[in-house]
């Protein structure tokens, strides 16, 4: 199972990218080290950064070599089954290391730990601690608790933490963009999705501290954000899930009024948001990314599937015709807005009619980008209580495959109708392929590539870019006169 990424020109298998991280701590150490890895989503890696902020202020330095490590932390994904097999097999290898180290401390963090604390570390012994999203204040004591001869677990889900207070330690120093989380949790109960049970309930955290954060970012040299939140568009501060005021001494923000907030910082700061959920974009969401320059004309608007039972029998609270008018009022409000979605392949009791549905919506919207999936059964969702995983997988893997060749069809027609234009491209540094061309992405989210030719480039500069051709992943061009 893989998940083809064409905005971003990668395959990630399973939507799991592993990543050591290393920040320099300041203030007084005690001597000991931390090694981080991170999997799966924007969420996940945005929460090893509050991490991060947590341990360094404990006096922790953070390494990329884990053999100098007395503390490793695995902070994990739970979205499909090949996910928690490979991070599985990962936890297998620091166990291996123990043996060498009976001192170093490991512990596992985030979705899966959650979901498989009493698996992970009672039966297989394969963590000395487990910490819950919600938990990540609480990991000193509980280091602190092994170091004792304990094993630890904090896995309590929380109504109110959004870690607000905790400015994060940015784990690529001297990057160019940062994710900004504005919420945490999710209420939407998806069937097939685990989300709402290992990080527990929508709660938005205060937008002043968002847009403090995104003003410090701004001043240490980046220049863009991207709002995270597991549906951005019901970010709703001090108002209920039925726009009641919780507390009327204080405002209330909704997420139009929230972007605008950010976009006000500078015009130099892109804004960017993920993800977007298709039963609550509003079209006040829609006029504030058409008011300003700034908010990148692109959104990740997930579908999963194009046949209206399929969608009931997923719980997204939308049908096929619901999801075309958005697409619709996105082309009227912002016409040359990019969109992107996920699509699920093979989910309970699709037919070949209602694949061929998914088909034909693709062919309607024409997306830019799409990260697309075989469906995977997890445990404790919905799906698995109602429906039977029945969709043999050869025919999984048939209709992935026939969803993947037409994105990359309509990819590559997106791209080369932005042959011709010009695009302000925020550079990210040197191509991975050759150091005589830099790249960076324009509002669209599109990869651009183009040659020096003497020019003097800095990252987190803005470029007018020409583009000449493309491919189905990429734009290449070169720099305007």
């Amino acid at each position: 199972m893989s998940t083809i990424d064409l905005g971003r020109n990668k395959v990630i298998d399973e939507s799991i990218q592993g990543e050591a991280t290393i920040i320099q701590a300041e203030g007084q150490k005690n001597g000991k080290k931390l090694y981080v890895e991170s999997y799966g989503c924007q969420m996940n890696f945005s929460d090893s950064e509050v991490v991060a902020s947590i341990m360094t202020k404990e006096g922790y330095e953070t390494t990329r070599n884990m053999d100098e490590a007395d503390v490793v932390l695995i902070n994990t994904c739970s979205i499909r089954e090949n996910a928690e097999t490979r991070v599985r097999n990962r936890l297998t290898e620091f166990k291996k290391k123990k043996e060498d180290n009976p001192g170093l401390v490991v512990g596992i963090l985030g979705c899966m730990a959650e979901r498989l604390k009493k698996s992970l570390l009672e039966e297989e012994k394969l963590v000395d601690l487990v910490a819950g999203p919600d938990a990540y204040r609480d990991l000193p004591n509980l280091v602190n608790e092994v170091e004792g001869g304990q094993r630890a677990v904090n896995v309590l889900l929380s109504r109110d933490e959004t870690y607000a207070d905790i400015s994060p330690v940015r784990l690529d120093q001297g990057g160019v963009s940062a994710f900004v989380t504005i919420m945490r949790g999710c209420d939407n109960m998806c069937s097939f999705c685990v989300v709402p049970f290992t990080r527990g309930r929508e709660r938005s955290r205060d937008p002043q501290t968002i847009v403090k954060e995104c003003e410090e970012l701004f001043q240490n040299g980046y220049r863009e954000v991207t709002l995270l939140g597991q549906n951005v568009d019901s970010y709703r501060f001090n108002l209920s899930s039925k726009g009641e005021i919780k507390d009327v001494n204080l405002p209330t923000t909704n997420f139009a009024q929230l972007m605008e907030m950010v976009a006000l910082i500078s015009p130099d700061l892109r804004v960017r948001f993920s993800t977007s959920h298709p039963k609550d974009m509003t079209d006040d969401v829609l006029q504030i990314m058409a008011k300003y320059e700034n908010i990148c004309p692109y959104i990740h608007l997930p579908v999963q599937s194009g046949n209206t039972e399929v969608l009931a029998r997923m719980n997204r609270g939308y049908s096929r015709e619901w999801y075309l008018e958005r697409i619709e009022a996105i082309r009227k409000y912002i016409p040359d807005c990019a969109i992107s979605t996920d699509i699920i392949s093979g989910f309970c009791g699709e037919t070949e009619e209602e694949h061929q549905d998914t088909l034909s919506l693709m062919d309607l919207v024409q997306y830019d980008y799409a990260y697309m999936f075989k469906y995977s059964e997890r445990p404790k969702t919905l799906a698995e209580r109602r429906f039977e995983d029945d969709v043999p997988d050869d025919v999984k893997s048939r209709r992935l495959t026939e969803i993947i060749d037409k994105q990359q069809k309509h990819s590559l027609l997106a791209h080369q109708k932005q042959v011709g234009r010009t695009d302000k491209v925020l550079i990210e540094g040197l191509s991975k392929r050759s150091k005589e061309h830099i790249c960076g992405r324009n509002g669209r989210n599109a990869m651009v590539v183009f040659p020096i030719n003497g020019y003097d480039w800095k990252k987190g500069q803005y470029v007018q870019v020409k583009i000449t051709d493309c491919t189905s992943a990429t734009l290449l061009g070169e720099i305007a006169e």
